[in-house]
């Protein structure tokens, strides 16, 4: 099956019309029930500094998948994420990706490494999410607590210096910096059923930070000359991802193959020798570090990229050689780093941290004081964005189990190490402050106001070297990221897809990042199954047995936001993947024909009459309905007929056979996907 090579953007007024009347009609915004959306707490302040700002959450997204299209960030936010990691855009935004690209059956590999928008796409994507989660933040409809409502956004570029240097990467920059522009050409097609947002304050300046993503073999001093560039030129706080080839060979493959089992997964020699080192990044972070300071912006590093792999899971295309794995081992080798790190440069170079995070581990790296704390591998899981919920459950949680209310007292109570801490950071028994901070600890006491401003923010840094050593020992030697524990294929029943009726359990829906796959409502229903043949003055019409549709909801894909990355066929428990065997819908006409070797539809409404372009098995077919009354045409046949009566009001001509059951399937289709709150309704109803 070839490729559609485009992701569409949708229109900012018809995001914004379908946001809203989504979540009036069915509480829910683009497919997120509202039970999923998480609003903040007045108990707990999660809320941590970025770069001298302030984010109400260290969680968020990574560069990826689910940073892409506005939607997609919306989505996040609703998630609770509040620093948002931008997809990495670089000069060549016309790249041919292999698919599928994700590979999600157990611990995570993928293809796709770069933006599959054109840049300036990209931007106006990243201005139209703030710009409609400023209108969630400042409606009634998301009840968001005050102190929740504190969101960063964090751009991410690549991959050498001449392409971050190019004009076209420069607009990018720009209008990242200054996006008054597109705010005000998109404020202006707000809707008038929203015309009360059209005043708002939107946010302009976008970002002025940036996580610098470095492509596998980089050259150390490339990396240093771009994020120089990136301070001086453009005055950006910044953020180098480094790759877990920092590890180096011999202590990746111990980790990856003898502590966690992994035997069966193979890093090229050529991985190593292509990357930096650890005395070259050492390097680099001291020299970045002093220009930062001496600039007055920030600087920090992240951990990490992904691992370089050989392709030998056999799902990926066997073109590609080498892949990337993300999800549970690369957990256990980026927390090294960061031990390795912090053993190197203590608490004075910020970290945030993207390697297997999932709820489970989440408010452990929250322990270790890293910020952001991004995840992409886990939210393509089953359940999606819906997954980030449990995230803040989980932390809450463990901040009350240890009497917690920030995540600075979070941090000194984590793993009860406060004590170790202060006696760390030079305070010892006997003295005064440290009495006061035991019994504070004891009595769950105000422990800011024991120790005092100063020693607080001691005890704090310590705290963090102290349970980054607590926790990556242990989490290496876990055996929840051991191979034992992720080798298990997603289940997989005897049945395989087809246009209509599967086993509707909506795995589908949330997996896919871009919120491509939808339900519409059928009802059960029969479709007649009517050939034609004879003459225009002799028609003979063969029925067969009506095609049954036993099921009340269908699954359907929308192709504007399908990149046919696979994740859905991964969670399907039946065989063969939605994106290629259920209803496809494209935004355009031009869509629909562009892409003519993939069956599916296009709908399109006026005051006169619906339009219904479909496909079936590489045959086209057009259908005009205006009540009842149909004009049904493809090659060699154009017809009219009364779709309730058709063989009692058939007019016109055609040759040989022509087979009606499409015209009632296109019919079928266009009541029930127009009836729904979905992707392609909001395109065809008037905003």
């Amino acid at each position: 099956m070839s490729v559609m090579a485009e992701l569409v953007p949708h229109p900012f007024d018809h995001l914004a019309t379908r946001l809203f009347r989504e979540l009036d009609r069915q509480r829910s915004i683009f497919d997120l029930p509202e039970k999923k959306f998480v609003t903040g707490s007045r108990n707990l302040d999660l809320s941590v500094g970025f770069h001298g700002k302030r984010a109400s959450s260290p969680l968020g997204p990574a560069a990826g998948p689910h940073t892409q299209m506005a939607q997609n960030i919306v989505l996040s936010w609703l998630g609770g994420c509040r620093i948002f990691e931008l997809k990495t855009v670089q000069v060549k935004d016309d790249l041919t990706i292999p698919r599928p690209c994700i590979d999600m059956r157990n611990v995570g590999y993928n293809a796709e490494w770069s933006q599959e928008l054109r840049v300036e796409q990209s931007l106006e994507e990243y201005v139209k999410a703030a710009m409609l989660i400023e209108m969630l933040r400042q409606s009634d409809a998301v009840a968001i607590e005050p102190s929740f409502g504190d969101a960063i956004y964090d751009m991410s570029v690549g991959y050498d210096l001449a392409g971050i240097q190019s004009e076209k990467v420069g607009r990018f920059l720009e209008g990242m910096l200054d996006a008054t522009a597109i705010v005000e050409r998109l404020r202006g097609t707000i809707p008038g059923e929203l015309a009360h947002f059209r005043d708002l304050d939107y946010p302009t300046r976008l970002s002025d930070t940036l996580t610098l993503s470095t492509f596998h073999g980089c050259p150390p001093d490339e990396i240093e000359r771009i994020i120089d560039y990136l301070m001086r030129t453009w005055n950006l706080n910044c953020v180098v991802k480094f790759n877990p080839m920092l590890l180096g060979k011999e202590e990746a493959r111990h980790l990856l193959h003898d502590v966690m089992g992994y035997d069966d997964i193979r890093i090229p020699d050529s991985a190593f020798e292509r990357d930096a080192t650890w005395p070259q990044a050492v390097e680099i972070v001291e020299r970045l570090s002093e220009t930062a300071l001496s600039l007055g912006l920030g600087f920090g590093v992240k951990f990490s990229n992904t691992l370089i792999v050989e392709n030998t899971a056999g799902f990926l295309p066997a073109s590609e050689g080498e892949v990337y794995l993300s999800g549970a081992p690369l957990h256990v080798l980026a927390m090294s780093l960061v031990r390795r790190f912090r053993k190197q440069f203590g608490d004075r170079i910020p970290i945030s941290f993207s390697a297997g995070i999932d709820w489970n581990n989440y408010p452990d790296a929250v322990a270790l004081g890293l910020v952001p704390i991004t995840v992409c591998s886990d939210l393509l899981k089953t359940g999606g964005y819906g997954r980030l919920a449990t995230y803040h459950a989980k932390l809450a949680s463990a901040m009350e189990a240890v009497g917690a209310r920030s995540i600075d007292g979070y941090i000194v109570k984590a793993y009860g190490l406060g004590l170790q801490a202060l006696e760390a950071a030079g305070v010892e028994p006997g003295d005064p402050r440290f009495e006061a901070c035991a019994a504070a600890l004891a009595e769950n006491a105000d422990l800011r106001a024991a120790a005092g401003g100063d020693l607080w923010e001691i005890w704090v840094r310590q705290a963090k070297l102290v349970n980054t050593e607590h926790y990556v020992e242990r989490a290496t030697h876990d055996l929840r990221y051991s191979r034992a524990a992720n080798s298990k294929l997603p289940p997989r029943i005897d049945s395989h897809l087809e246009l209509f009726d599967c086993i509707t359990c909506d795995k589908c829906i949330p997996v896919c990042p871009n919120d491509a796959n939808f339900t519409f409502v059928t009802g059960p229903a029969r479709i007649p199954v009517i050939r034609l043949r004879g003459r225009s003055d002799e028609p003979l019409f063969e029925r067969g047995e009506d095609l049954v549709l036993e099921k009340e909801r269908q699954i359907a894909t929308f192709a504007d936001f399908c990149n046919e990355c696979g994740n859905c066929d991964v969670f399907c428990p039946e065989e063969g993947g939605p994106y290629q065997f259920k209803p496809l819908f494209f935004g355009s006409e031009e869509g629909w024909r562009q892409w003519k070797d993939h069956d599916g539809f296009h709908l399109a409404r006026t005051s006169e009459r619906d339009l219904v372009l479909g496909r079936f098995k590489g045959a086209d077919y057009r259908l005009e309905v205006n009540g009842r009354a149909a004009r049904f045409s493809g090659e060699g046949f154009t017809l009219s007929l009364d779709l309730d009566r058709p063989e009692e009001t058939l007019e016109g001509e055609w040759e040989g056979e022509v087979d009606l059951t499409w015209c009632f399937v296109m019919d079928l289709l266009r009541r029930s996907v127009l009836d729904g709150e979905n992707w392609v309704a909001s395109l065809v109803r008037p905003v």
